[in-house]
């Protein structure tokens, strides 16, 4: 399997979108505290960084 800068950035959205869902969960469910906030908060940021990445895909 062949993997150009496309496919490199295809899997980078993926497992990003994958880890943010991973950490806006534990923020929601695992820790009741103040802590869960932060969780979220890089949660969406990882989303942020994965739409970036969807958005090189084609111009890279």
């Amino acid at each position: 399997m062949a993997m150009n800068k496309n496919t490199v950035l295809a899997w980078a959205t993926t497992i990003m979108i994958i880890v943010g869902l991973g950490l806006i969960a534990m923020g929601a469910f695992k820790y009741e505290e103040v802590a869960g906030w932060g969780f979220a908060a890089v949660g969406v940021g990882f989303f942020a960084i994965a739409w970036v990445f969807n958005a090189l895909k084609g111009r890279v």
